[in-house]
């Protein structure tokens, strides 16, 4: 598969993806809100970025904003301004070793530190002590979101992938 090149400008049919890609991330996590850190959001900002590169930012942020509109702008809201926007970073540098297994431990561990990630804003409000109990409290949700990350990019990033690399232009 062919790497995406910043530089080049973005025609028609990368931005028609790129919206579909934050359509996406919106409608499922609406979907599975129930769900308390089950989401494919993790999955979608990984494919994105692999055949989006660094303009699956528009998507990411798309997605947040819409979130936003949707549950409110409130502290948790600035979390996603970045922590999203990390996991393209992430996913960017490691591109040249794409493959399944390797996402699937990217999500693990991302939905593992999705919580301490998500702390800063209350270290910054709140102190010490708010940021180190959000947490430890947080540490079943963010198991639960390392497991099921892990287990939703292994099941569906290569069919996903393979139905992309049809799709996008290489």
């Amino acid at each position: 598969m062919k790497r995406p090149t910043p530089s080049a400008p973005i025609n028609l049919r990368q931005l028609a993806a790129l919206a579909v890609f934050a359509a996406l991330m919106v409608t499922l996590q609406v979907a599975m809100a129930q769900l308390p850190n089950i989401e494919p959001v993790t999955l979608l900002v990984i494919l994105a970025t692999v055949f989006m590169g660094p303009r699956s930012l528009l998507a990411v942020f798309a997605f947040v904003f819409v979130e936003g509109l949707i549950y409110g702008f409130h502290i948790w809201w600035i979390n996603y301004l970045y922590v999203w926007p990390l996991l393209v970073l992430i996913v960017w540098a490691l591109r040249r070793w794409s493959h399944p297994l390797l996402w699937a431990v990217v999500a693990g561990f991302f939905g593992l530190l999705f919580g301490t990630l998500c702390s800063i804003p209350y270290f910054i409000t709140g102190g010490w002590g708010a940021g180190i109990g959000y947490i430890i409290q947080g540490i079943p949700f963010d198991l639960t979101h390392c497991i099921s990350n892990i287990a939703i990019v292994a099941l569906l990033f290569y069919p996903l992938e393979k139905v992309l690399a049809r799709v996008l232009p290489k």
